[in-house]
C-alpha cells in the first residue's frame, strides 16, 4: 500500500472500480482523455487498484484500459474479464505494459444465475473458473477471481468455487453482493463462514464489493472489514448500476474515524478525497448532493443555534471529523472584489487545485467579474471558476451577448450574438417554449449543428440571491451523447454557455462540423 497513517492498524487495500463500474451509471460514460484525468487523480488519492475497464466490451474500453496501462503509474491498473478465453487474452493485451497489472475474472455462482443465465452445473462453474483462473494465471502473478451474486449463493458452494479458485491461482477473492441483497449481518456471517471454512483462504485476500440498492453498500462493506476482508471496491461518489455502489470516500472516513473500533486503516490521502469528489461529478455531469456524507456541500455545515454555539466554545460537540482532513478549507467565506491575485492563488491551492501561472491569471480576471456581480464569493464559487477552465473545450463559438423577450402565453424572442474568432453572428427569432429553450434553438440556429437536449440540470452553486447557477446539459448528435456546463450568476446565461459548451464538443469531435 501507498502509505498507512496507522502503522499499528491492519492496511485495508482500496481497489477502485469508478472507470468501470462506476461509469456504468447511465450518463456517466467518459470519454478517453476525462478517463485518463479520473485515474491520474485516483493515483494522487492513494488507490491501491484502478479498475480501469472491460477491455472486451468495446474498442473504446480496451483503449482506456491500454492508454491507462502503459501511462498512469503509482496503481495497480486491473482490467475485467468474464471466464472467457477471449475476455482473458483481451484484457491481458490491454493490460501487458502496465507497471503493475491485475486480471480480474467473474462467473455467477448463485442457483439464480446458473440455472436461468449460464445453463451450467456447479461441477461446470468450477471448472470453468478453475480453467479460466489458471489461463489469467499464465499471463500475470495478480489474478482476481468474483463469484458474481455471491451473497445468493449456497455457503457450501460458495466456499468450494472460492477454494477452487485459490487453488488454481487467485492471490485476491471477491465476494459480490451484486444486487445489493444483503445486509450488515448476513454480510459478516458470509465474510466469517469463508474464513472459517475454506482451508487456503490464507493464501488470498479476501475483497468484498456491495451495491447500494438497498442503501447499505457502505454498512455491508464496513460488516466485512469488521470480520476480516482485507480489500474494499467502491467508486468515488458512490458513482455505480443502479442505486451505485460503495462509496470510497465514505468507506475511507469511517476506518478513520472509527479506528479505534476497526482497527483498520487505508493508505488514501483524505485531503484529495473533496477535489477527486468534485472531478469526477464534474467529468461526468452527475452532481453530488447536498447532504452526501463526506464531500457533499452541508458535509460539515451548521445552521441550527445549539450546534453553532456547540462549535464556538468546541468544535468537537458536533463535527467528528475536520472539514480540511477530506479536502474542504477551513473557512469558507474569505473572498471579495478588493481580495489580490496572491490570496485567491492560496486559497486554490488550499482547496486542492495546482494551477499555473497563466491559468491563475485567468482565473483572477474571471474572479474580478464575479466579484462585480456577487457581494461575497465563497469557495464554492471560486471551484466553479477553476472547474470551469480545467475542463474547457477548444471553443469555436462564445457568447457575446443575448437578449429574450418573453411572458405568460406569449411565444419568446430572441435576439443572440455569437463570437467565433473575429466574426460575429447575430440573429433574431421568436422560438421556443421559454426562454432557455429560445436561447437553445438560436445557438442552433447560428452554429448550424443540430441536436437534441435529453437533460438540463440547473442548481446553486452557493447560497444567497446572488450565487451562481451551475447549469449542466446533455445534448445527443447522430447518436452521441455530449455534455456542456456553464456558470453565471445569470441562470439564462448559464444555460447558454452550458449548451454552447456541449455545442464546441461537438464540433471539436466532429472535425468541426457546422457552419
Amino acid at each position: 500500500m501507498a502509505h498507512n497513517p496507522e502503522t499499528s492498524l491492519r492496511p485495508i487495500v482500496i481497489f477502485d472500480t469508478t472507470l468501470r463500474d462506476g461509469e456504468q451509471s447511465p450518463g456517466a460514460s467518459m470519454n478517453l482523455a476525462e478517463k485518463m484525468e479520473v485515474a491520474e487523480a485516483l493515483v494522487e488519492l492513494g488507490v491501491d487498484v484502478i479498475e480501469a475497464g472491460f477491455p472486451i466490451a468495446s474498442p473504446g474500453d480496451f483503449e482506456a484500459v491500454r492508454d491507462i496501462a502503459r501511462n498512469v503509474r503509482g496503481s495497480t491498473i486491473c482490467g475485467l474479464a468474464r471466464c472467457r478465453q477471449e475476455d482473458i487474452d483481451r484484457a491481458w493485451e490491454a493490460l501487458r505494459h502496465a507497471e503493475r497489472a491485475r486480471i480480474h475474472v467473474f462467473l455467477a455462482t448463485s442457483p439464480i444465475h446458473r440455472d436461468h443465465k449460464l445453463k451450467m452445473s456447479k461441477d461446470e462453474v468450477i471448472e470453468n473458473v478453475v480453467a479460466c483462473v489458471q489461463r489469467a494465471k499464465n499471463y500475470c502473478g495478480d489474478i482476481e477471481y468474483s463469484p458474481e451474486d455471491a451473497t445468493r449463493t449456497e455457503p457450501d458452494f460458495l466456499c468450494q468455487v472460492i477454494e477452487a479458485a485459490i487453488a488454481a491461482g487467485a492471490t485476491t477473492v471477491n465476494i459480490p453482493d451484486t444486487v445489493g441483497y444483503a445486509t450488515p449481518a448476513h454480510m459478516a456471517e458470509i465474510v466469517r463462514d469463508v474464513r472459517n471454512r475454506v482451508p487456503n483462504i490464507d493464501r488470498a485476500v479476501l475483497s468484498i464489493h456491495c451495491h447500494d440498492d438497498l442503501g447499505m453498500a457502505v454498512a455491508n462493506s464496513l460488516a466485512a472489514v469488521e470480520t476480516g476482508a482485507g480489500q474494499v471496491e467502491c467508486t468515488i461518489n458512490g458513482l455505480g448500476e443502479r442505486a451505485g455502489n460503495c462509496s470510497l470516500e465514505e468507506i475511507v472516513m469511517a476506518l478513520r474515524t472509527r479506528h479505534d473500533h476497526y482497527r483498520a486503516a487505508t493508505g488514501i490521502h483524505t485531503r484529495r478525497l473533496v477535489p477527486t469528489s468534485r472531478l469526477v461529478s464534474n467529468i461526468t455531469g452527475l452532481q453530488v448532493q447536498r447532504n452526501k456524507a463526506i464531500v457533499g456541500q452541508n458535509a460539515f455545515a451548521h445552521e441550527a443555534g445549539i450546534h453553532q454555539d456547540g462549535m464556538l466554545k468546541e468544535r468537537t460537540t458536533y463535527e467528528i471529523m475536520q472539514p480540511e482532513d477530506v479536502g474542504f478549507s477551513t473557512s469558507d467565506l474569505v473572498l471579495g472584489k478588493h481580495s489580490g491575485r496572491a490570496a485567491l492563488a492560496d486559497r486554490a491551492k488550499a482547496m486542492g487545485y495546482s494551477l499555473g501561472r497563466e491559468q491563475v491569471d485567468i482565473l483572477f480576471d474571471q474572479f474580478k467579474l464575479l466579484a462585480d456581480r456577487k457581494k461575497e464569493i465563497y469557495d464554492a464559487d471560486i471551484a466553479a471558476l477553476i472547474e470551469q477552465q480545467i475542463h474547457a473545450v477548444s471553443e469555436k463559438w462564445t457568447l457575446d451577448s443575448y437578449k429574450v423577450l418573453c411572458g405568460t402565453g406569449q411565444v419568446p424572442e430572441v435576439t443572440l450574438r455569437l463570437r467565433r474568432g473575429d466574426e460575429k453572428s447575430t440573429v433574431s427569432m421568436a422560438c421556443g417554449d421559454g426562454p432557455i429553450d429560445a436561447i437553445f434553438l438560436a445557438i442552433a440556429q447560428v452554429t448550424g449543428i443540430p441536436v437534441v437536449c435529453k437533460d438540463f440540470n440547473v442548481h446553486s452553486v452557493t447560497v444567497g440571491n446572488d450565487a451562481q447557477g451551475e447549469v449542466l446539459v446533455q445534448v445527443e448528435h447522430n447518436g452521441q451523447v455530449y455534455r456542456g456546463r456553464g456558470v453565471s450568476t445569470d441562470s439564462v446565461e448559464a444555460s447558454a454557455k452550458a449548451f454552447l459548451n456541449a455545442i464546441n464538443r461537438v464540433a471539436a469531435l466532429t472535425n468541426g462540423m457546422g457552419r
